[in-house]
């Protein structure tokens, strides 16, 4: 194994549409789960979901955009300057603003060894 990969976001394929860029697989990672998310401007199609039943806990960091988070029934703002934790069995959907958002998602279950998929 390399001692470092490189991968420029914009040529990573994504799978829905292009949206879900699936950042670990890209450069080898191992450690933890790691994605961007691009989502469009105003869309509603993120689901809302929580992960009680694999126990994964996640941090979003917004790169460029911003949304609203609903995250167990709070509105949060996500922007370039928020950093958000959101634990297994609570449930969270993502409704990007005018700009849309790109976002890096670190996923991982705590106490855990990460298993890819």
């Amino acid at each position: 194994m390399a001692g470092y990969d490189v991968a420029k976001i914009d040529e990573i394929e994504g799978s829905y549409g292009g949206a879900f860029k699936q950042v670990r697989g890209a450069v080898g990672g191992t450690a933890f789960g790691i994605n961007i998310m691009d989502l469009p401007p105003n869309v509603d199609g993120y689901p809302e979901h929580d992960h009680a039943e694999d126990g994964q806990e996640e941090i979003y960091v917004t790169l460029s955009g911003g949304a609203v988070m609903t995250v167990a029934g709070d509105a949060v703002t996500l922007d370039t300057n928020t950093v958000v934790r959101v634990g297994p069995g609570v449930t969270r959907k993502v409704v990007p603003g005018d700009e849309g958002i790109r976002m890096l998602v670190v996923g991982g279950v705590p106490g855990k060894a990460y298993e890819p998929r």
